[in-house]
C-alpha cells in the first residue's frame, strides 16, 4: 500500500512541474479594424496580418467599417466589449482615427496604426506604419531622370483634392529640384486613380501636341489607361511608362511590357510591421514609433527578387521576423 501511495504521490509532483501547451500561455487575441475591405490595398495588408497571426497562433476579429464612420465606431466598441489584448487600425483619415485610438486609451487596450502617419495629437498609439508617397514620388522622377537623361514627363497624377497626390507632388518637385536631375514635368493632368479618365486625359495631352517621352501614372490602373491611350495613338513603342505599386496587376504589365518600371512598395509588408509592432509591444518591446514602407524599384529583369503583395515567408524575412 505504501508503495502505491508513494507511487501516486512521484506521478502527482511530476504533473505539477509539467507545462501543458493549452496552459502555457493564455492565447492572444487581436483586433483589426479595415477601412473597406473592397479595396485592393486593404485586403493584401489585412491577408498579411492574418498570416502573422496565424504563423504567431494569436487570433484574430477582423472587422470592416465599410468606409463608415459611425460603423467604425461601432466595430471598436464591438472589439473593445470582447476585450481584445490589442487592435490594429486602418484609418479613413486622420480625424477617425483620433476617435478610434481614443475609445482604445480609455479602454486601456494597446492600440497600433498602418496606412497613416498620424501625430502625436492624435493620442496614445503604439506605432505607425504607412507609404510615405513623396518619398515614392522622389523615388520615381529620379529613376526616370538615371534611366532616361532629359526625358520630357507626362505625370498622370491621382485626385488633385487627395492628400496622397498631395504628397506625391512634394516628392516630385524635390527630385526635380536636386542637382543633377535631368528630368522635365512637361505637364501634370489628373487622372483620378482611375484607368478610363487616364486614357482620356493621356489623349488629350497626345492631342493637344504636347511633347513627351515618359509617362508617370500614379498608380498601376493608371498605367493601364495611359498605356492604352499610346495604343490608339501609336506610341506605345516611343513613349516609357513608370509607375507605382508592385501589385499583381501590375507584375503582369511589367512582364508584358505595357510599363517600363514601377516604384513598389508592398503592401505585405505593411499588414505585417502593423502586426509585429503590437505583438512586440504586448510582449514588452519597444517598435519603432514610425516606419515607412520600402519603395523597391522593379523592372522586367528583377521580377524574380520583388517583395509580392501576396504575402509570404519572404516578405517575414524581409522585415526580420515577427517578434
Amino acid at each position: 500500500m505504501k508503495k502505491i501511495l508513494s507511487l501516486l504521490l512521484a506521478c502527482m509532483l511530476m504533473m505539477s512541474c509539467m507545462v501543458f501547451p493549452a496552459m502555457a500561455e493564455e492565447e492572444l487575441t487581436f483586433g483589426y479594424i479595415a477601412y473597406n475591405m473592397k479595396d485592393e490595398w486593404q485586403q493584401y495588408s489585412y491577408e498579411a496580418f492574418q498570416y502573422a497571426c496565424d504563423q504567431m497562433g494569436v487570433k484574430c476579429v477582423m472587422l470592416d467599417c465599410e468606409y463608415d464612420l459611425e460603423r467604425s465606431i461601432q466595430c471598436m466598441q464591438d472589439l473593445i466589449d470582447r476585450e481584445v489584448d490589442g487592435i490594429s487600425i486602418f484609418p479613413m483619415n486622420p480625424d477617425q482615427g483620433a476617435t478610434l485610438i481614443a475609445m482604445a486609451n480609455e479602454a486601456g487596450i494597446p492600440v497600433t496604426v498602418e496606412n497613416y502617419h498620424l501625430e502625436e495629437t492624435a493620442g496614445d498609439f503604439i506605432a505607425t506604419v504607412a507609404c510615405e508617397y513623396d518619398i515614392i514620388g522622389e523615388a520615381a522622377f529620379n529613376y526616370i531622370s538615371e534611366t532616361w537623361p532629359g526625358a520630357k514627363v507626362l505625370y498622370v497624377a491621382g485626385k488633385a483634392s487627395s492628400g496622397v497626390y498631395a504628397s506625391y507632388q512634394d516628392g516630385v518637385d524635390r527630385a526635380l529640384a536636386t542637382e543633377g536631375n535631368t528630368a522635365e514635368l512637361v505637364s501634370v493632368v489628373h487622372g483620378d486613380w482611375n484607368t478610363e479618365l487616364s486614357m482620356n486625359v493621356t489623349n488629350d495631352a497626345i492631342n493637344a501636341g504636347l511633347e513627351f517621352d515618359v509617362i508617370f501614372a500614379n498608380n498601376e490602373a493608371q498605367a493601364k489607361g495611359c498605356y492604352n491611350a499610346l495604343i490608339e495613338n501609336a506610341m506605345e513603342n516611343d513613349v516609357k511608362i513608370v509607375t507605382t505599386g508592385g501589385g499583381p496587376s501590375g507584375l503582369v504589365m511589367l512582364e508584358s511590357g505595357e510599363v517600363d518600371a514601377t516604384m513598389s512598395a508592398p503592401v505585405s509588408l505593411q499588414g505585417l510591421i502593423t502586426f509585429k509592432n503590437l505583438y512586440q509591444f504586448i510582449n514588452g518591446k519597444v517598435p519603432a514609433k514610425r516606419t515607412a514602407v520600402p519603395v523597391i524599384p522593379i523592372v522586367k529583369d528583377t521580377l524574380d527578387s520583388c517583395i509580392s503583395w501576396i504575402v509570404s515567408d519572404v516578405a517575414v524575412d524581409y522585415i526580420g521576423g515577427l517578434e
